[in-house]
C-alpha cells in the first residue's frame, strides 16, 4: 500500500496540523512513493480533514449509536431486529472491492468521495423530514421499514467510498505524522461527541411526550452537518488515482514481472503477512461485534436507565479517548502498531467480563458503569487507530484502495455476522446478557493470537516495550 513518507531537513514534533516546519517541504522519492506535495497544502489538507471528521461526527453520532439504538426500541425492535441493523453496515462491505475497482479508475479520490456520500446523507435527509413530517401518521412498523430501506441504501452508497476516503487519507498524510495526526484527528472527533452526543440525547429526551418526533430533529441537525463536513473536502489536495499508479510503477524496486498489477484483484493469496492479518481482524472484529451492539440495549432495555444518562456515559468514552489519543499515537510512531493492538487488545478483551457485575443499583449507575466506558473509550480508540494504521503499513503501494477494500469486506462479514449471532443468542432460553458478554470476551483472546504472527515494517518487538515504555516516559517529563 501508499505510504508517503515526510522527510524534513529538520525533526517534527507534531502536536496540531497547524504546528508544521515553515519552510517549504515535500513529500521525498522514495521507493513506496513518489508523490510531491507542498507544505502549504499538506497544512490546509490536514486542517480540512480535521474540520470535516468534526462535522462528519455529529452526522454519524445522530444516524448511528445510542441514539439509534434508542429510536428502533421506541418503534419496537427486538434484539434480532437491532442485530440485523448493526449487521447491515458491515455486510455492504462486501462491496468495498467493486468500489475500489471502480475508485481506482477514476480521475479524482475527491469527486468521487463527494459523489457517493453526498447522494448518501441526502438519503438520510429525506428519512429525517418523513420522520418529522409523517411521525404523527405512520405507526411504528412502518417507521421501522423507513429505517431499513435508508440504512441498507446509505450503507451500500457508502461500501463504494470507504476505501477510496482511506487510499485519499493515505497519500497525503505523510508517513512518519501518521500516528501524531490521526491520534489528534481523533481527539477532535471524541471531544465532539463527548460534547455533541449527550445534547442530542437530551434534545431526544426534551419530547418525551413524542421522543420519535424528537430524533427526527436531531437527525435533521445531523445531516446538515454531514453536508458541511463534505464541503470541508473542497479544501483538501485532491489526489489522480491514475497519475499514482504510475508513479508506484516507476519507482518499484523489484521486477516488474513480479510485481505486476493485475486489473482488479491483487495476488493476495501469496501474501502470507496480510492474510495473517485479515485472520485476526476477522475473528476479532466477530468477536467485539459479537457483544457491542447489545451493550447500549442493556443498558436501555435491561436496566431502564434513560436515554440522556446513557448518552452522558458516551461521553465519558469520548473523555478518554480526547485525553489519549495523542498519546496513542505517538507510541504508535515511536514502537509501531502491532506491539499496542497486542497489549491494549487483551485489556479489551476482558473488558466485557467487568460488566457481569454491573445492575441498575447507585454504585454501578454513577461509578462502575461511569468507569467501564472510561476504560473502553481508552483501549478501543488506540485499537481503531492501530488498526487503521496497521493496514497502511503493510499493504502494498500498487493497490491501497483493492487491498483496503478486502480487509473491510472480510471483517464486515465478520462483524455482521458476530451482530447477527448476538441477536439470535440472546433470544434464546436460559440466555443472558451476560452470558454474551463472557462468550465474546474468550473470543476477543482467540483473536488475538493470529497478529502474533502478523510483521509491520519498523515496529519494535513485544519484548523491547517495557524497557522503552519506560524512556518514553522519561523524555515525555
Amino acid at each position: 500500500m501508499f505510504e508517503p513518507v515526510a522527510q524534513l531537513n529538520e525533526p517534527l514534533s507534531l502536536q496540531t496540523p497547524e504546528i508544521l516546519d515553515k519552510k517549504i517541504f515535500k513529500l521525498v522519492l522514495s521507493p513506496k512513493t513518489a508523490l510531491k506535495i507542498s507544505k502549504q497544502e499538506v497544512r490546509s489538507t490536514l486542517k480540512a480533514s480535521t474540520v470535516d471528521g468534526v462535522f462528519a461526527t455529529v452526522f454519524e453520532s445522530a444516524t448511528g449509536g445510542v441514539l439509534l439504538s434508542n429510536f428502533l426500541l421506541q418503534l419496537g425492535a427486538s434484539s434480532v431486529e437491532i442485530g440485523i441493523f448493526s449487521a447491515i453496515p458491515m455486510v455492504v462491505n462486501l462491496l468495498q472491492p467493486l468500489g475500489a475497482y471502480i475508485a481506482d479508475r477514476t480521475t479524482s479520490r475527491h469527486w468521487y468521495n463527494l459523489g457517493i456520500f453526498g447522494v448518501s446523507r441526502l438519503l438520510w435527509l429525506m428519512f429525517a423530514v418523513a420522520i418529522v413530517w409523517g411521525s404523527q401518521y405512520a405507526d411504528p412498523h412502518q417507521l421501522l421499514q423507513w429505517t431499513l430501506v435508508t440504512v441498507v441504501a446509505a450503507s451500500v452508497l457508502g461500501a463504494f467510498a470507504n476505501s477510496n476516503w482511506f487510499s485519499w487519507m493515505a497519500a497525503v498524510v505523510p508517513h512518519r505524522l501518521r500516528g501524531r495526526y490521526f491520534g489528534f484527528r481523533n481527539s477532535a472527533l471524541s471531544l465532539i461527541t463527548l460534547l455533541g452526543v449527550p445534547l442530542m440525547g437530551w434534545g431526544v429526551s426534551t419530547w418525551g411526550a413524542d421522543p420519535i418526533l424528537g430524533y427526527g430533529i436531531v437527525l435533521l441537525v445531523g445531516v446538515l452537518a454531514g453536508m458541511i463536513s463534505l464541503g470541508c473536502q473542497f479544501f483538501m489536495v485532491d489526489v489522480n488515482p491514475q497519475l499514482y499508479k504510475k508513479d508506484a510503477e516507476r519507482h518499484r524496486v523489484t521486477k516488474k514481472k513480479e510485481k505486476q498489477i493485475t486489473d482488479f484483484v491483487p495476488s493476495v493469496l501469496k501474501d502470507s503477512n496480510f492474510l495473517m492479518f485479515i485472520l485476526y481482524f476477522s475473528v476479532w472484529t466477530f468477536a467485539v461485534n459479537l457483544s457491542a451492539p447489545f451493550f447500549n440495549i442493556y443498558l436501555l432495555k435491561e436496566l431502564s436507565l434513560d436515554v440522556s444518562l446513557v448518552t452522558i456515559y458516551s461521553s465519558f468514552s469520548s473523555g478518554a479517548n480526547l485525553l489519549l489519543l495523542m498519546f496513542w499515537g505517538k507510541l504508535a510512531d515511536r514502537w509501531g502498531n502491532r506491539p499496542l493492538l497486542i497489549a491494549v487488545g487483551l485489556v479489551v478483551a476482558v473488558t466485557p467480563l467487568l460488566w457481569l457485575g454491573t445492575g441498575n443499583y447507585p454504585f454501578a449507575v454513577w461509578v462502575w458503569l461511569p468507569l467501564l466506558h472510561l476504560l473502553g473509550g481508552t483501549t478501543l480508540g488506540a485499537i481503531g487507530l492501530c488498526t487503521n494504521n496497521i493496514q497502511m503499513e503493510i499493504a502494498p503501494i500498487e493497490q491501497p484502495s483493492t487491498y483496503f477494500a478486502i480487509a473491510a469486506a472480510v471483517s464486515g462479514v465478520a462483524g455482521a455476522l458476530g451482530t447477527t449471532a448476538g441477536g439470535f443468542l440472546v433470544e434464546l432460553p436460559g440466555m443472558s446478557l451476560g452470558a454474551l458478554f463472557a462468550l465474546s470476551a474468550a473470543v476477543r483472546l482467540v483473536g488475538l493470537l493470529p497478529l502474533i504472527l502478523v510483521r509491520e515494517p519498523r515496529s519494535l518487538s513485544l519484548r523491547s516495550i517495557v524497557p522503552t515504555f519506560g524512556r518514553f516516559q522519561f523524555n515525555r517529563g
